[in-house]
This record gives structure tokens, sequence and C-alpha cells, in this order.
């Protein structure tokens, strides 16, 4: 029942965020809300090198993350803790806004378990080390 978090961004933005405190920010987030399970939680990163927007600025940037989890949370759990996540992600990159034109946005996809599969030790061995 994973969350994976997908994070597409413009590689200018390299120059005003630690790409890997943002990954680790997103993760604690999520694991915080409480819906998440800690094996299952991943965050990862595409910068895109490549990109126009608007008036083809090369100043705007953008941020856009997709959380992909599997099925069997309430809506109000999905609202909840996409609220929670999101808050964290805007929060992180508040000092973005203030430097350039910036455009970031989420979104939450619910994964249809029976088009997907799945093999995980992690789990396991998270298990095995809490014993």
């Amino acid at each position: 029942r994973m969350p994976h978090f997908l994070i597409e961004y413009s590689r200018n933005l390299e120059d005003d965020v630690d790409i890997q405190a943002l990954c680790e920010s997103v993760r604690e987030a999520a694991l915080k809300t409480g819906v998440f399970p800690l094996g299952g939680t991943r965050v990862r990163t595409h910068p895109c090198g490549h990109w126009s927007i608007a008036d083809g600025g090369r100043n705007h940037g953008f941020l856009h993350m997709i959380c992909r989890m599997g099925e069997g949370r309430t809506e109000t759990a999905r609202k909840e803790a996409g609220a929670a996540v999101y808050a964290a992600l805007e929060g992180f990159l508040e000092p973005v806004f203030a430097r350039r034109t910036f455009a970031l946005s989420f979104e939450i996809c619910e994964i249809d378990e029976r088009f997907s599969w799945k093999t995980n030790t992690i789990h396991k061995a998270l298990s095995s080390a809490a014993e």
C-alpha cells in the first residue's frame, strides 16, 4: 500500500533547492501522517533539462509531484495525507517563490491493484531490524 512520490522539476531549481533535503522533507511528512507504511514509502526525482513555460522565460521554474498509492484508503485519509504532504512541500519551497517565477503542483493517483505487481524485501528487513 505504498506511496511513491515522483517529483519532476525544472533543472534550474537546483540552483535554489537542496533536492536531497526536499526528498527527505517529503518522506518525513508522508510518514508523519500515519497513513503510509515505512517500508513502502519512496521519494524520487526526475530533473528536466529541457522545459518551456508560459512566455518561454528561462527563469520560470516548476515542480510537479505525483503520489502513487495503493488502494484501500478512505477519501478522507487521502485528502488529509495529501494536504499534509503538500503543506510540507510548499513550506520547504517557500524561498523559491521569492527568488523566481515558480509553479508548484501535486496530485494523488490511486493504483488499481489488479494491474500492479511488486516484490519488496524492505518490509521484512525493517521488521527484523526492529526485533
